[in-house]
């Protein structure tokens, strides 16, 4: 049995929106709940709009910072009878990530693959669920079809690049350097466009592409909106996760008629337990096979020590990064 401590480190938010490491009471699990001894945390852009205050957490939902973590079980809450004390788990949690300790549904845990290491797997559960819930529950991605990632170098799109490839998509992406192209091509990727020096709707048309892209995944907007619309394929469907160039832009929707066209959003954190509960079993058997096969794996731009969290933020907020960053209890 392993021994709870009555007090763990967290990251707290103060008045001037710096962040430091606070002392605090263990959270105990509810019902359905497991408390986890975090090992690593995965930094998500909603921290930042958190911290920021443009982004406040649900009611019921812990106030620290962290959607993502991976460690062992130290303790259940009633009714859990899938996860046992000590098992090895990466989870989505429901906030409080950014800790040494936190809870999680049960249902939102993942088993840990035999070699992949902490920091890999707490880069696992946001990604994975929002690729999931986006393109194949929201989107129905199919085998042979293709599909447009943007913002290919983050989390996100490093592990729906290869996702979608395993199973057997035709993956087109952009990113912001030619360093981060090459790199997104060779996870996968048919092709990716650098943003900042060709227009990628423009690119798409020369490859004989023009109204050919089945599915489209967005977190950028602004002007971007208008280019998905051109490129997208009869009955095509995007769907927007974010709007990093603006929510706002001016459209000519006559292609949206003309084309059948599906536009749809999420956010993650506003799906319920239950939705959550779900995704989390269809993951399990559609991918986890590739990831115990190594076909799929999380890519990993850095790590740093939990006291390093305001640097760890910097690296995010400045857009240099490739994957995901991980905070190392």
């Amino acid at each position: 049995m392993q021994e709870i401590p009555s007090e763990c480190r967290y990251v707290a938010v103060n008045d001037d929106k710096s962040l430091s490491v606070r002392r605090g009471k263990v959270p105990s699990p509810a019902a359905g709940e497991v408390l986890i001894d975090v090992k690593a945390a995965g930094l998500n852009r909603a921290d930042l709009l958190q911290r920021a205050g443009l982004y406040p957490p649900p009611p019921d939902a812990s106030p620290i910072m962290g959607l993502e973590v991976a460690g062992t079980v130290l303790a259940t809450g009633e009714g859990v009878s899938r996860w046992q004390v000590g098992d090895a788990v990466c989870a989505l949690t429901h906030g409080g990530g950014y800790a040494d300790c936190a809870v999680a549904p049960a249902k939102q845990c993942l088993p840990i693959v035999h070699d992949f290491s902490m920091g890999e797997a707490a880069a696992l559960p946001e990604a994975l669920l929002t690729v999931w819930h986006n393109l194949f529950q929201r989107c129905r991605l199919q085998a042979g079809e293709t599909v447009l990632i943007h913002g290919g170098a983050s989390g996100i799109g490093t592990l729906g690049i290869r996702i979608c490839k395993v199973l057997g998509a035709d993956v087109y992406t952009t990113a912001g350097t030619d360093e981060k192209c090459a790199a997104l091509e060779s996870l996968g990727a048919t092709r990716a466009f650098n943003y900042r020096s060709v227009d990628f709707d423009d690119e798409l048309k020369t490859m004989g592409l023009a109204d050919q892209i089945n599915v489209i995944l967005d977190m950028v907007g602004g002007d971007f909106i208008q280019r998905n619309i051109n490129v997208a394929a009869p009955e095509g469907r995007i769907v927007n996760i974010a709007f990093l160039r603006g929510f706002e832009a001016t459209l000519n929707m006559a292609p949206v008629l003309m084309k059948r066209l599906t536009l749809t959003g999420s956010t993650l954190r506003a799906q319920t337990f239950a939705q959550k509960a779900v995704m989390v079993e269809e993951i399990m058997d559609a991918v986890y096979p590739h990831l115990a096969s190594g076909a799929i794996r999380p890519v990993v731009d850095s790590v740093f020590p939990l006291e390093d969290v305001e640097q760890a933020q910097e690296r995010m907020q400045g857009g240099a990064h490739m994957g995901k960053i991980i905070l190392q209890m």
